[in-house]
């Protein structure tokens, strides 16, 4: 019986009707009026929070607004972010390439080119077991004496008459070192006087600008037809790395920077096809 008067008791309470009404505080004059239970406040307040949570997350899920609270990422940064990925994977491969050239580069700035001597006589020998029934005639056995009766030569001497290129004097002086493949000297020496120009050789690119303690400032362009140059030793580079020059159009100040150099002059060499030639063979320095 007790549980009946409690429970009957409480749904007194939640319908029991109260009336609220507003009044104007000098007159007392009755504005307006309504009346309520307890059970009506806790329905419309529970009505009033789902619509506010809806409400709430319907603006977080489909607006902008999304992105101002924290835990939630912009679509935008991740667009941005996936192509910075993209640009970073692709100057990863560049670098490797670019490692991958600097360090031939280096090999040949160093001096480190394997020599390749080539037996012709063995080479035209085995033609003839070949080919018997190859017949020289009297022009080819002329002009096999004449080259025969030459040095034997090597894959540099070879490269020396691989193309057809009028090369610039880049400067002009006294040649102190000669090109001697046997001693690893693939240059020419030239000396000059302190800060003297240093012209191209020829129309071409600059595919490397550098600093080496044993050479110091470097700078190597290419050329048409597999043709580099280096320049050695300079005191000072006017070109960069990329950079478009003309022959005779001064790239650099003859200096004597390095540990190798003997005083003021210009370390020269020219390159063909992955070889060193003698730069003699192409211009004149005196």
């Amino acid at each position: 019986m007790a549980k009946k008067k409690d429970k009957s008791k409480f749904k007194e309470k939640l319908t029991y009707k109260y009336r609220l009404v507003v009044l104007n505080e000098e007159t007392f004059e009755e504005r307006f009026s309504f009346k309520l239970n307890r059970l009506n406040v806790f329905v419309l307040t529970g009505i009033s929070a789902i619509l506010l949570i809806g409400l709430t997350i319907i603006l977080i899920a489909f607006t902008p607004l999304r992105e101002y609270i924290p835990g939630y990422s912009s679509s935008k940064l991740k667009k941005q972010a996936s192509d910075l990925i993209y640009k970073v994977d692709s100057l990863e491969q560049e670098l490797t390439v670019n490692d991958v050239y600097i360090d031939n580069i280096r090999e040949v700035l160093t001096g480190k080119v394997k020599d390749v001597n080539i037996d012709k006589d063995s080479i035209i020998e085995q033609l003839r077991i070949e080919d018997a029934n190859l017949a020289p005639s009297v022009e080819d056995s002329i002009f096999r004496q004449e080259v025969e009766r030459e040095d034997r030569f090597s894959v540099f001497e070879k490269a020396t008459k691989m193309a057809d290129l009028v090369f610039f004097t880049p400067v002009k002086g006294q040649v102190t070192d000669v090109y001697n493949p046997k001693e690893k000297h693939f240059a020419v020496d030239v000396a000059v006087t302190q800060n003297t120009p240093v012209k191209a050789a020829a129309d071409g690119t600059v595919i490397f600008t550098g600093f080496t303690a044993e050479t110091g400032f470097v700078m190597i362009l290419e050329h048409a037809k597999n043709f580099i140059t280096v320049y050695k030793h300079n005191a000072a580079l006017h070109k960069e790395q990329g950079d478009l020059v003309k022959a005779g159009e001064v790239i650099a100040d003859a200096g004597s920077t390095g540990t190798l150099t003997t005083g003021p002059h210009l370390h020269f060499e020219i390159w063909n096809d992955g070889y060193p030639v003698n730069p003699m063979n192409y211009i004149d320095f005196e």
